[in-house]
């Protein structure tokens, strides 16, 4: 299996997810249990996903999941650092803008 591994920092008006390896079926429920633990209300939630050099549909669908949430909550979400793979899963999908 894969090293796996996420890092969340808290900040005042941001809370920040830096993931490193895989985005998938595995994985996805990680980030799933992190983020159910921190307030994202009015917030900016930014996944730093530099470290993700893959991502299969379960990754896409935590990636809309977490964009609604954070609407819902009065949030914004942004992605950062998308590698190739990820980035063009969501060019393909049209969930890039």
């Amino acid at each position: 299996m894969p090293s796996f591994d996420v890092h969340v920092s808290n900040h005042h008006n941001r809370v920040m997810i830096t993931v490193a390896g895989e985005l998938d079926f595995d994985t996805c429920p990680r980030i799933t249990q992190l983020t159910d633990t921190v307030s994202i209300r009015n917030r900016t939630l930014c996944l730093d996903l530099a470290g993700v050099s893959f991502m299969d549909a379960s990754g896409l669908s935590l990636l809309q999941s977490l964009h609604r949430y954070t609407e819902a909550e009065g949030g914004t979400l942004e992605l950062s650092g998308l590698q190739d793979q990820p980035r063009r899963i969501l060019e393909l999908t049209a969930t890039d803008a």
